[in-house]
């Protein structure tokens, strides 16, 4: 479990080492109706994507507490965790190796190595790189990075909702993010507790959110979707599932065609080539999976950019 006071001591950690990534105001008719509406442009975050703002966290608090060794950090990875954990080792100091599965996108692969990380890619889901991974953190004794389920990775990823409500200014009903492991979602439906209303959108085929609160527990479920090398978590971590049911977190599924249709629509629209896995929380608005009250105001996070545009233009 993560709470507000962990999002804030994060919040002072990380500062200097992530960006604070701008928000725009939109129309928003285009993608539905609501009183006001707006793009967080994380996208635009070190890296590509939010992930480094746990990593720095994660980090950062091994480093403060004693816990870095000179083996440096091991992480599992579908690709943007990765990148995340290897660039905050690098502004660190320290060497990282990260396990990816073979299914991971090239362009995520190639920029792990240029970033210096030792790259090992593994089997052909997140699941059997991070088991790969976990072992080789024990036999060196590296830190162990885990890509959604350790309380400094969420509570960094938090830093992103605490963010939200300072450049609203609190003037928020709704943000609506993708979901994979659910970290991200953790950490954001954290500082907005009390504050704002969470949506977590998945793809049909990866609905671990959906699916741990039907169950009342974190299940496996089978990974089959556009999105899944950045959303292919075969279960929602333990951290995501208690946070999601103790603030309410409100799962939406979208299917593929949608996921791409959106991923189209704000290059279109708005020139942001973002993956299918950021195009998640796009797809709920443009399809009518999640419809806006009138009058609500609407935050949609656009997490990633990590992409082959080539299919864009």
């Amino acid at each position: 479990m993560i709470d507000r006071s962990a999002v804030q001591a994060a919040n002072a950690r990380v500062d200097g080492h992530v960006r604070r990534t701008p928000v725009l105001a939109v129309d928003p008719a285009p993608l539905a109706p609501a009183a006001r509406m707006w793009l967080k442009l994380e996208l635009t975050q070190h890296t590509g994507s939010f992930k480094a703002r746990g990593a720095f966290n994660h980090i950062l608090a091994a480093r403060d507490g004693g816990r870095l060794p000179e083996s440096g950090v091991v992480a599992a990875s579908g690709g943007n965790a990765g990148l995340a954990f290897a660039y905050a080792a690098s502004q660190v100091g320290v060497p990282a190796e990260v396990y990816v599965p073979e299914t991971a996108p090239p362009v995520k692969v190639a920029r792990l190595r240029a970033l210096g990380a030792t790259v090992v890619q593994v089997g052909t889901r997140y699941a059997e790189a991070q088991d790969a991974a976990t072992k080789r953190a024990a036999d060196t004794g590296a830190l162990f990075c885990h890509a959604y389920d350790l309380p400094e990775v969420c509570a960094g990823q938090g830093t992103l909702g605490a963010e939200i409500l300072e450049q609203t200014g609190g003037e928020i009903d709704t943000v609506l993010l993708a979901v994979g492991g659910g970290g991200l979602m953790a950490g954001v439906a954290t500082a907005l507790d009390g504050h704002a209303r969470v949506v977590g959108v998945e793809p049909e085929g990866v609905p671990t959110l959906e699916r741990a609160l039907h169950e009342g527990r974190p299940v496996d479920v089978d990974v089959s979707s556009i999105a899944a090398d950045s959303l292919g978590a075969t279960r929602l971590g333990e951290i995501a599932f208690s946070v999601a049911s103790r603030t309410g977190v409100q799962p939406v599924l979208v299917t593929d065609e949608a996921i791409i249709e959106a991923r189209r629509f704000l290059w279109d629209e708005y020139r942001l080539a973002v993956e299918h896995g950021t195009a998640t929380a796009a797809a709920a608005l443009r399809s009518g999976a999640y419809r806006p009250a009138p009058d609500e105001r609407v935050m949609l996070v656009l997490c990633g950019a990590n992409t082959d545009p080539t299919d864009l233009t």
